[in-house]
């Protein structure tokens, strides 16, 4: 039995260059909008100069499209929630760029800091708010375009139309 792995014959993957794969121009998989979302995270001069705080309602801003997505930043001053909601028929990626939100399921709560990532399927019920003292701010891929965020009434904690689906990913 050989215990050499692909990457130990190959040598540094880095050094093969016809084994790595062409970026995408545009993301067709969970990994690719996960790693689409990472990339942008990483370049704040991509965003950073866009971000408005509003104390009155939540800020958000389209930040680009792509064949069947949209690329939404969205900021949170303390306090600000999103209510309990779904995204009718889009997957989604969740991004937290800067500070820290609070993301409520029928699973319960769960503290997402810069670089926490969620990723969920079409009918996932949530709550998302900034239970913090400091702003922050998000980014959201929807694949498909969001067209629809039907809201939920809590009654006694979150009520799922669907099983809970989004397994966290974290940077």
């Amino acid at each position: 039995m050989n215990s050499d792995s692909d990457l130990q014959i190959a040598g540094d993957i880095l050094e093969v260059t016809h084994l790595l794969q062409p970026a995408r121009e545009h993301p067709a998989t969970v990994a690719e909008f996960v790693g689409l979302a990472r990339t942008i995270a990483a370049d704040r001069a991509q965003w950073a100069h866009l971000v408005e705080y509003d104390a009155t309602s939540r800020w958000y801003h389209r930040l680009r499209t792509g064949p069947g997505y949209e690329v939404w930043l969205l900021s949170w001053v303390p306090g600000q929630g999103s209510g309990t909601h779904d995204h009718g028929r889009s997957s989604g990626v969740l991004t937290v760029l800067e500070g820290e939100l609070t993301e409520r399921t029928e699973r319960g709560e769960r503290a997402l800091g810069a670089g926490a990532q969620r990723v969920f399927a079409p009918g996932y019920v949530h709550d998302v708010v900034n239970d913090a003292l400091e702003p922050a701010v998000s980014l959201h891929i929807y694949y498909p375009g969001l067209t629809e965020m039907p809201m939920h009434a809590a009654q006694c904690g979150l009520r799922a139309t669907v099983p809970a689906a989004g397994d966290v990913v974290t940077a």
